[in-house]
């Protein structure tokens, strides 16, 4: 199979697929970004992206989208964390029968949500996978697939995949998150930072614009790679739960706001609203992975690339809050010196969910 550059992103306008999208086409990628709305094909889009119009739960939308692609970025999730059952498997079976129809490789950041407490702490890409939840059973049953496809089949062909699996995401364009919809309020000033975390449980997570660059990096090592092969990130660890929100805070005092106050995240209100609520009552369903420690060495990734991308965390939320709208904009070029405390320890690195 060919080393080619023409990429088809389902979910581009998303978090990840949508930063791995502007990565990819930063790189010199032809780029293509499939949307439900909007005009039939604009090839000449300003933003240096072909954006068509379709609809990844139709087989012959992404089938006629992804012709001729080297690669298919696999970023596509039914919103609010609703219908997984019946959206997430028909999505990647489209897939799938494009990328063998091309030869293509499928590339999926994918998330923690295959693992239960019987792998915790420590997640390796061979860890076994024995699900908590419903949606970590169709995440399990989606990467099943995945792998199946890449044995040759006579009718169907075979394509190669490359699962990327990190931390809760942030980051600029992040808003379905965590830190956006549970941490702080997009559009406003933070007056206070909410923790989900149990007391002392450390967590993960992972940069938008470093899971990007993280994989367009294994894109251009595709070649040399396994079939089916599964990386993780180390992304950013938070070791006792505090530190996201001390970095919040330390980021809001030097932008000229009142330090924040911390507060525990009420799931108390989540469970009394789950019932009426369809997507708090699937939040809910993954509360197990704020009582627990679960943290992703990323020792793979790093032995490849020689070091996985790694933005310093007090950068990387600043550039967050801005996006959000949270702070105002300032230059980046001083964050490192004004932002970063030299006597904190640094993390060592970064993971979805």
């Amino acid at each position: 199979m060919a080393n080619g550059n023409k990429v088809l992103v389902l979910g581009a306008t998303g978090g990840i697929g949508g930063e791995v999208a502007r990565q990819l086409r930063d790189r010199g990628w032809d780029v293509r970004a499939m949307r439900r709305s909007g005009p039939q094909a604009t090839p000449a889009h300003p933003d240096g992206i072909t954006w068509i119009r379709g609809d990844a739960m139709h087989r012959a939308d992404v089938l006629a989208a992804a012709r001729g692609c080297d690669v298919i970025v696999h970023a596509v999730n039914p919103p609010g964390y609703r219908r997984w059952s019946e959206l997430v498997l028909p999505m990647v079976d489209n897939t799938i029968a494009a990328a063998q129809a091309n030869g293509a490789t499928v590339v999926l950041p994918s998330t923690v949500y295959n693992y239960g407490p019987d792998a915790f702490p420590l997640l390796h890409e061979d860890s076994p996978q024995h699900p908590h939840t419903r949606k970590g059973a169709v995440r399990v049953e989606l990467e099943r697939r995945l792998q199946q496809a890449t044995v040759a089949h006579p009718l169907q062909g075979s394509c190669r995949v490359i699962i990327v699996r990190a931390g809760d995401f942030f980051g600029p364009t992040a808003g379905n998150s965590w830190f956006a919809q549970g941490l702080v309020k997009p559009g406003r000033p933070v007056a206070v930072v909410h923790t989900p975390g149990a007391p002392g449980a450390g967590h993960q997570w992972a940069y938008l614009p470093d899971v990007a660059c993280t994989i367009a990096q294994l894109l251009e090592r595709r070649s040399t790679l396994p079939a089916f092969a599964s990386f993780h990130m180390a992304g950013h660890w938070d070791a006792d739960g505090t530190e996201m929100a001390s970095a919040i805070g330390r980021v809001v005092v030097h932008s000229g706001g009142a330090a924040p106050q911390v507060k525990a995240f009420p799931w108390w209100l989540v469970a009394l609203a789950s019932p009426v609520v369809a997507t708090l009552r699937e939040l809910r369903e993954m509360r197990y992975l704020w009582q627990y420690p679960v943290r992703m060495p990323g020792h793979r990734l790093s032995a490849l690339l020689g070091q996985e991308p790694h933005t310093p965390l007090d950068e990387a939320v600043q550039a967050t809050l801005e996006g959000l709208g949270c702070v105002k904009k300032t230059g980046t070029d001083r964050l490192g010196a004004v932002l970063t405390d030299p006597n904190a320890p640094q993390s060592p690195g970064q993971l979805p969910a």
